[in-house]
């Protein structure tokens, strides 16, 4: 599996492996290839701009990057799961004292650093403007400061980082995240093992946010108790060998309505309340 070796991606992606139960067995920043817990598994780290070519070429049957990097590439290769961490959004952004509030604005002749040539070529060829592309590597927030371009297109988080450079977005290209993304040809072996990794990597992305909850409820409470519990598909309900009639009550809630739950189910009837993590979830 092809990861990020740098970059906002390699936190998310390594939680996530960790998550699933893929754990490195050398974490050296040295190391571009790295033996998991998977004995038929290992992570091959490298830059994510590249991790689209690798996939596509077969030498890695999955890789996560973002999905600015494969649109960027051109790379025929299968999207498979979108992740929904790293998302960020590619804007085009100017200086705030340019007089520059829109696109429109834009006049042919306009120099544009970036590292997205391809993204930024294609947009304005729609838009039927021809703008001068300053193809970089690193930092493109400097750019306008030098007089090397008169705006940048680049990936957006929280707008912090343009606001610092005293940049702002006029336009969004399109919007990105984490992509898990294969060959578009795999043999059954493959195949296999990329469908074993998938139910486990869906049911560790269901489980987030997530809490199980348990509860004991007297019978003549449960209609009140249910009225206000949430739950995936329905609450599991069991008997209670108890000297009174009384139900187990059993669902997996959102971690959020914690807090504003559990005074509801006390009010309605439940006692022993008990909130558990979950691992995964498997659909």
């Amino acid at each position: 599996m092809a990861i990020p070796s740098k970059g906002r991606l390699v936190e998310p992606v390594m939680g996530l492996l960790n998550y699933i139960g893929i754990k490195p067995q050398s974490m050296d920043d040295r190391a571009l290839v790295l033996p998991t817990s998977w004995r038929t598994l290992s992570l091959i780290r490298i830059r994510p701009e590249d991790i689209p070519s690798v996939v596509e070429s077969n030498s890695a049957i999955m890789g996560i990057t973002g999905l600015d990097y494969i649109i960027e590439s051109g790379a025929s290769v299968n999207i498979i799961e979108r992740l929904g961490f790293g998302r960020g959004r590619i804007v085009i952004a100017v200086p705030s004292g340019s007089g520059i509030n829109s696109v429109d604005d834009i006049k042919d002749g306009f120099r544009l650093a970036t590292k997205y040539v391809n993204i930024t070529n294609a947009y304005f060829s729609r838009l039927g403007k021809r703008v001068r592309i300053v193809k970089i590597s690193g930092s493109a927030e400097v750019m306008p400061l030098l007089n090397v371009a008169d705006g940048i297109v680049d990936v957006m988080s929280t707008g912090t980082t343009l606001r610092l450079h005293g940049l702002k977005p006029i336009g969004v290209i399109m919007e990105s995240e984490a992509v898990l993304a294969t060959p578009r040809e795999l043999n059954s072996d493959e195949r296999e093992f990329v469908d074993k990794f998938l139910i486990l990597m869906r049911g560790a992305l269901a489980s987030n946010g997530r809490k199980l909850i348990l509860m004991n409820v007297p019978e003549e409470d449960l209609e009140a108790v249910l009225k206000v519990l949430p739950a995936m598909e329905g609450p599991t309900i069991a008997d209670v060998a108890s000297g009174r009639p009384m139900k187990e009550v059993i669902s997996v809630v959102p971690e959020e309505s914690i807090p504003d739950l559990l005074p509801l189910l006390k009010k309605a009837g439940a006692k022993d309340i008990l909130v558990l993590s979950i691992e995964k979830v498997i659909p």
